[in-house]
């Protein structure tokens, strides 16, 4: 029976099957570090937990409202008006199955057939994908090392067509860790307001900044663009609750009722459980999250120091999330068995057989010359995964 054209589109996740790889492998025995997933090695926290043991104890484990319980819809709106001064409405609030749910939702609500959708490159891997299974077509947008990997006003202003809908921003980022200040924010916000296109801002590592820097959402620029605005977040980075599934997102209510018509459809609610348990996370104490940047700062300075001694490679300092994205081009010239290593996918697959270490393509991110680094692992792991990296690469010179 044949696919459907849209699905004949898009690709498997990379992130996930690299890390799939590296389980059969270690399956068969083999020793594997790997830096591919993104997903943090510590415990979801005990107070979250046992909630969650409570809401099975008294029963809650049946159909909830689509969109999200009113508990965990006002423990947002809470999160919003003290994390980021923003206040919303409960029908302007949508819980769904994670983060990613979130954006296929919002995706099949917005956008129609020829509608062109912004992604700043490196990006995510499933923005895509997600806008390709909606009708829509991505508009790759480069940016470079020099600009951090941010997007600026005037290449926004080149990339818009009278069939541009949407612009998709993400800060602190996957891959780069590049985090945008409220200056720069505020200037591409004057372009969206000028094409009055709509703006998705997928905020879910919100939490996981360093040096002191301050988080500022596009929303918080003023009312004009928060009404243009999708915030996305969600639970899965700030809490270690990957496999919860619970995400979020606010905005324009017509969108949101929208969304939730899909929802209703589709998955319907989100885990009820994970819901009673998300809103113990928000409304409970956050001391877990400080004690997690903290060990993610400590990896994060010892990787790109070791990464930025490596010969040929350099590594921008990842201002959030738990990611590097260090440039490997230069051992692009390199040979195994004889044979050119000629971009980054070639260069994973030398690596995992070589080194016993899994990494994720900068390709899969939408630029060749780099090489994902997940630093969501302990230091010993880490220091021992570029030890391995090292002897492989010298092998390549």
């Amino acid at each position: 029976m044949p696919l459907s054209e849209r699905i004949k589109r898009i690709k498997p996740s990379p992130t996930l099957a690299m890390n799939a790889k590296a389980l059969s492998m270690r399956a068969a025995g083999i020793d594997v570090i790997s830096f591919g997933v993104g997903e943090p090695d510590f415990d979801t926290p005990k107070h979250i937990r046992e909630e969650a043991v409570r809401a099975m104890e008294e029963g809650f484990t049946r159909y909830t409202a689509v969109g999200g319980i009113p508990e965990l819809k006002d423990a947002i709106i809470e999160k919003f008006r003290r994390d980021n001064n923003l206040t919303y409405e409960r029908d302007e609030i949508m819980v769904s199955c994670g983060g990613k749910h979130v954006l296929y939702n919002l995706a099949q609500a917005l956008l129609n057939p020829g509608d062109e959708v912004i992604i700043p490159a490196p990006y995510w891997v499933s923005y895509p994908p997600i806008v390709i299974l909606a009708g829509a077509e991505p508009v790759i947008v480069q940016t470079t090392e020099a600009e951090d990997f941010k997007l600026s006003p005037e290449s926004l202003e080149a990339a818009i067509t009278p069939r541009t809908k949407l612009l998709i921003l993400n800060s602190p980022s996957n891959p780069t860790g590049s985090v945008y200040t409220q200056s720069e924010l505020e200037a591409l916000a004057e372009v969206i307001l000028r094409h009055n296109i709509w703006v998705v801002s997928d905020e879910i590592y919100e939490k996981l900044i360093f040096d002191d820097r301050p988080f500022y959402s596009i929303a918080q620029v003023g009312e004009a663009v928060k009404s243009k605005a999708f915030i996305v977040n969600g639970l899965s980075k700030s809490y270690a609750m990957t496999g919860w599934r619970i995400g979020y997102v606010a905005g324009a209510r017509e969108i949101i009722a929208g969304m939730t018509k899909i929802q209703s459809q589709s998955t319907s609610n989100p885990n009820s459980i994970a819901q009673r348990a998300a809103v113990s996370a928000l409304n409970g104490p956050q001391n877990s999250i400080q004690a997690m940047v903290q060990a993610f700062d400590e990896r994060r300075k010892y990787l790109v120091q070791r990464l930025n001694a490596m010969p040929g490679v350099h590594c921008n300092v990842p201002g959030g999330a738990f990611y590097a994205f260090p440039n490997f081009s230069y051992y692009f010239k390199g040979k195994k068995e004889g044979a050119p290593i000629k971009g980054s996918a070639e260069l994973c697959e030398y690596l995992l057989t070589e080194a016993r270490v899994a990494l994720v393509p900068g390709i899969a991110f939408g630029d060749e010359k780099f090489v994902r680094f997940s630093y969501a692992t302990g230091l010993e792991a880490i220091k021992e995964g570029l030890n391995r990296i090292e002897e492989a690469l010298h092998k390549l010179v």
